[in-house]
């Protein structure tokens, strides 16, 4: 199928947002301006509306879908590195992902890197995840979802929480992960022209933002998902573009959850950039894969 023109002008966007950002001298703060206008790729999702709260002192933003199923919600990580990006970024496709959903998405405003490295990202993730559960929630109400960084975040909270021996969310939703911090996949340097979002050199920086402790083995299995025991994870959706440079990371991690018997299914976008979700509402293809990420927490969520 021949990709759409969209699509196209989805990533000639990427790509003029991320030339913006990588002006030499930039101040951090003006790059994460820069990087938030990504939001801009999404249009408004309709019957969507959105109120900011404090969830167990993380800053987050309710997307509530008209008709959304009271009982159940998912929790939705950003893209960025751990850097850059927010809540505000994430708004509009997190919308259309609630929206397909049926069910209202809490978009969270985890702490970033360099300011505050790993495991501040994760901390945040389970403490919104314990207020939704102070608020009623049951887990396998609840659905864990993101991308590029947010959709580690997605897979790696309800690891933390089966080595805590408690109950995870019922359903998980990855994005264009990143899943092995060591940078080595063939994707990472094959696809340097395709992704209009990512370079190994962005992503370096980002590696030395987040992971701070000197020392650190990047094989490590809580940081390098690809590693980690994945017995126990509820069923998970991978997504992924083919122009990715962590093309591979998503591949890896889909084949691992065959391997550790994890109810799974993944769906590489032919030609599809990274973070793809931002071209919701815009690009038909991405339309189609929300809607299967949709149909896929309308399936396991409850169970």
């Amino acid at each position: 199928m021949a990709v759409s023109q969209q699509a196209h002008e989805f990533a000639e966007f990427l790509e003029s947002v991320s030339a913006k950002a990588s002006t030499p001298g930039l101040d951090l703060a003006v790059v994460r301006d820069i990087v938030d206008s990504n939001h801009k790729a999404s249009t408004e999702p309709e019957g969507v509306s959105y109120a900011e709260v404090d969830a167990g002192g993380v800053p987050a933003l309710w997307a509530i879908p008209e008709g959304a199923d009271p009982d159940k919600a998912l929790l939705h990580f950003h893209f960025g590195g751990s850097v850059t990006a927010s809540m505000h970024s994430d708004r509009k496709a997190a919308g259309h992902i609630a929206k397909g959903a049926g069910v209202r998405s809490l978009v969270v405003d985890f702490r970033l890197a360099p300011e505050h490295p790993y495991p501040a990202q994760l901390d945040d993730a389970e403490a919104a995840y314990r207020w939704l559960l102070s608020q009623g929630y049951e887990p396998r109400n609840i659905g864990s979802t993101g991308h590029s960084i947010g959709g580690t975040l997605a897979v790696m909270l309800p690891l933390r929480l089966l080595a805590k021996g408690e109950a995870t969310p019922g359903a998980i939703v990855s994005v264009s992960p990143w899943t092995d911090l060591t940078i080595q996949n063939p994707s990472v340097d094959a696809n340097e022209h395709n992704d209009k979002m990512l370079s190994r050199a962005t992503l370096e920086l980002f590696r030395a933002a987040w992971l701070q402790e000197s020392g650190v083995d990047f094989t490590d299995p809580r940081i390098s998902l690809v590693h980690a025991d994945l017995t126990g994870l509820p069923p998970t959706i991978v997504h992924y573009g083919a122009y990715e440079t962590l093309a591979d990371d998503g591949a890896q991690l889909a084949q691992r959850l065959a391997d550790f018997k994890v109810t799974s299914e993944v769906h590489a976008m032919p030609e599809g950039q990274h973070s793809l979700i931002l071209g919701a509402g815009r690009v038909p293809e991405v339309d189609r894969a929300i809607q299967q990420m949709g149909q896929w927490l309308r399936r396991h969520l409850g169970n």
